[in-house]
């Protein structure tokens, strides 16, 4: 009877060591895992904690792009209103300031 209870102890202490064995296993899984997301964590903060500080900024940026290209625009238009009308002086001064061209000179 007593070897009965030795064995049948023997095998629970080997089951329960092979249990605990494989416990710290997954502990050391974890503690892994665990530090590998501390690194994304503390990477991704340092790359995003400004963010927000950026996106306003670059709002501002753009919206001072936008103020002045519409001042640019209005710029072009007088321009292109101005070489209009220079093209179109110069059309209507040359038909009236042509120099009469002789039979001769055909």
């Amino acid at each position: 009877m007593v070897i009965v209870v030795v064995v049948f102890n023997t095998a629970v202490s080997v089951i329960l060591l092979y249990v605990a064995w494989r416990v710290w296993q997954l502990k050391r899984l974890i503690a892994f895992i665990a530090d590998r997301l501390i690194d994304y964590e503390r990477c991704s903060h340092d790359l995003l904690y400004k963010a927000p500080e950026n996106i306003y900024l670059g709002q501002q940026n753009l919206q001072n792009l936008r103020l002045s290209n519409q001042s640019l625009q209005s710029q072009i238009q007088q321009t292109r209103q101005i070489v209009s009308l220079l093209l179109l002086g110069q059309r209507t001064w040359g038909r009236y300031v042509r120099k009469p061209v002789s039979m001769s000179e055909k």
